[in-house]
């Protein structure tokens, strides 16, 4: 079970340090990932993300087209 508190507990000076790490090693991972990768897995990898912007991207644009749609008046049923 996951505990708000827990952060808490880590003594200051010990989160400076992990933060430090971060701050200095943590866009080195991505790099290194790829290398590590074959052909195959990084053309996998591009193409998971690729379908995934796409789906973000089509959702943003129908949410807009919806929005737009309900803002509009009924064409060609006037009286």
């Amino acid at each position: 079970m996951y505990d708000s508190n827990m952060a808490k507990r880590i003594p200051p000076e010990v989160l400076e340090y992990l933060k430090s790490l971060g701050k200095k090693y943590g866009k080195l991972g991505g790099k290194k990932s790829a290398q590590n990768l074959t052909v195959e897995e990084r053309s996998a990898r591009a193409k998971k993300a690729s379908l995934a912007a796409a789906k973000v991207r089509t959702a943003k644009r129908l949410a807009a087209e919806g929005k737009k749609a309900r803002k509009a008046p009924a064409k060609g049923k006037s009286k």
